[in-house]
């Protein structure tokens, strides 16, 4: 038997709205992007403004939905962006491009989330913004992230722009790559921090092979208009029309107001979108009878699993993490080596960032996120998406447990 590690759910569904895009004549940002916006902008609890523009904008990746919002709020030199130590580079590496300081912050002691307390004292008069990061799908504490900021208002001091005055704290930028699909407190994620950006990767629940989308909250102040066509702006040279505009009768005409970026979502990339939505809710369905079996065969043998399903929020069930106490880095690879040889492909989640070359070069020490270090030593993800089948996570399961069994103290 061989199990790959997430392979993406393609089916005729998405193939035939790629084949209408294609034979649309209509392939660049167009009709089916803007069309994917909204109802992204609806899923996620986003919304409209009042002319029905989408609170959302539609870009070829998570990071670039993250690093455009940066660009948005203004946010570069002499500025401080905090985020996790354990995560992927995505998360951290935007505010490396935008000139700004990158503060991590250590996990806590028992749990993937950022260490909160640490979170709050990282905090200066040149924070700008957070970037908590919704791991596995499963969302970060915004009561207690929300209360920090509000907690720290008067040490916030806004640069020359608009949103950041008009916001008047710490702007909550939600690194929600995983978390497409998850809600908190009842509320869908998308809907809770300032801005949150999403990925739509091969690998992510909801996939458009590449792509990602940033939504953002209601501004008191700011017209909802302003910043989507700002994020077109910031997406495509800087051009004052798109291509879809462009392309009416005689209007050829256009602006160049800044030397922005080329990160745009594509129609026939949308398109693998929309016919995701249309089996959006059984694909998380799926993914949660999946996490489901795992915890029921994993808990009692001593795994440490993290709870994707409680009374504060629903996961959104992207990675099946777990945690073996007591094991050994060596220990966690032989395992990996060893489910590999039985045919199922194993994955880690993530190496902390002081462990990685650029982050050692921009002066970062593992030696002071011990707590995510640690973690990481004992971390080892098993196989999550929606085309496993019963007998494939069965044998999973036994394959794991009999494995274990010579490491589980």
């Amino acid at each position: 038997m061989h199990i790959q590690f997430s392979p993406p759910d393609i089916t005729e569904v998405e193939i035939n709205e790629v084949a209408e895009a294609l034979k649309s004549g209509w392939i660049t940002t167009g009709p089916r992007v803007k069309k994917l916006e909204k109802k992204i902008a609806e899923f996620v609890g986003a919304g409209f403004s009042d002319d029905g523009t989408p609170r959302c904008v539609c870009l070829n990746s998570q990071t670039a939905c993250a690093e455009m919002t940066l660009r948005l709020l203004g946010i570069g030199k002499g500025d401080e962006v905090i985020t996790s130590a354990y995560t992927y580079t995505a998360s951290a590496s935007v505010i490396d491009h935008v000139g700004a300081k990158i503060i991590l912050v250590d996990t806590q002691k028992d749990s993937l989330e950022m260490d909160y307390d640490a979170l709050e004292k990282a905090i200066t008069v040149n924070t700008k913004a957070i970037i908590p990061v919704d791991l596995g799908g499963i969302p970060c504490d915004y009561d207690k992230i929300f209360g920090i900021v509000e907690k720290k208002k008067d040490l916030f001091t806004p640069s020359e722009n608009d949103i950041q005055k008009a916001i008047g704290r710490i702007v909550v930028l939600a690194d929600a790559a995983h978390a497409f699909g998850a809600t908190y407190h009842g509320k869908p994620v998308g809907s809770i921090a300032d801005f949150s950006a999403f990925s739509f990767h091969a690998v992510k629940n909801f996939t458009t092979g590449e792509g990602g989308a940033v939504v953002w909250k209601r501004i008191d102040g700011i017209d909802d208009n302003d910043i989507y066509r700002r994020f077109q702006l910031l997406s495509l040279h800087g051009q004052s029309k798109d291509a879809f505009s462009k392309d009416q009768p005689g209007d050829w005409e256009y602006d160049i107001v800044g030397t922005y970026y080329k990160c745009n979502m594509t129609d026939f990339t949308a398109a693998i979108g929309l016919g995701q939505f249309v089996r959006l809710p059984k694909l998380l369905e799926r993914r949660k009878e999946i996490i489901k079996k795992y915890d029921a065969a994993l808990r009692p043998l001593g795994v440490k699993t993290l709870p994707h399903f409680t009374e504060n929020y629903v996961s959104s069930g992207h990675l099946y993490i777990t945690n073996i106490p007591d094991i050994t880095g060596e220990e966690r690879n032989e395992i990996i080596r060893k489910m590999a040889e039985k045919g199922v492909c194993c994955n880690v989640h993530y190496k902390p960032l002081p462990l990685h070359t650029a982050y050692k070069n921009l002066g970062f020490d593992a030696v002071n996120f011990p707590n995510a270090v640690a973690r990481f030593t004992n971390e080892i993800t098993l196989p999550l998406y929606t085309l496993l089948k019963d007998e494939e996570t069965d044998y999973i399961v036994k394959s794991y447990a009999g494995i274990l069994k010579d490491y589980l103290k």
